[in-house]
């Protein structure tokens, strides 16, 4: 049997199953969406593999990811996330977290889903690059450098055009799998 050609960013078991199933997806579900927007909020200075195996313990901490709760948080709940070892205890990442709830919400009041907001720095499909090399995929781009600039302008935090480069990968606003990668072709044909 022929192993498949993956992006060599998935390194163990955990990374390979979210390569292989998740990222670079097309994603169209706010509650998934702001999910990202947290866990890549939180992933700044760590790595995804960190991320991905307390995955768990957030979706339990942040209540599924249920912008609505999440917003509701106050310093009791920071207290709390601040002692829970299975995320990442980081006073402003859990505050950001509580605070790009907020913003979300006023956003979806808005755009009527964030959905609808965040696709629109794509022009609401999916950018399909082609890199032969993983070396050769920038951390960010000029949508996600306006991506950027405009949830700042409207309050979020922990959304440098680095992080939002991500969370357009994740949410599969762009397909940056590697052209010998198996999910390349399998990603185009969903956008």
């Amino acid at each position: 049997m022929i192993a498949k050609k993956r992006c060599q960013w998935a390194t163990d078991p955990i990374m390979e199953k979210y390569h292989d199933t998740e990222w670079g997806v097309p994603l169209h579900n706010d509650r998934k969406l702001f999910e990202f927007l947290i866990l890549d909020g939180a992933q700044a200075g760590l790595s995804w593999s960190t991320i991905l195996k307390k995955r768990a313990a957030y979706r339990k901490a942040f209540d599924r990811f249920d912008p609505k709760k999440v917003a509701l948080y106050n310093g009791t709940d920071v207290r709390r996330l601040l002692k829970n070892k299975g995320i990442v205890r980081n006073r402003q990442k859990i505050e950001s977290a509580i605070n790009n709830a907020k913003c979300f919400l006023e956003v979806k009041e808005e755009f009527g889903s964030f959905d609808n907001y965040i696709w629109g720095f794509v022009g609401h499909r999916t950018i399909t690059n082609r890199y032969k090399r993983w070396k050769d995929i920038p951390p960010r781009s000029s949508e996600s450098e306006d991506m950027s600039r405009d949830m700042k302008g409207r309050g979020f935090s922990f959304v440098g055009p680095t992080i939002c480069y991500a969370i357009m990968q994740s949410a599969g606003m762009v397909n940056d799998h590697i052209t010998s990668c198996f999910r390349y072709s399998e990603i185009a044909v969903l956008t």
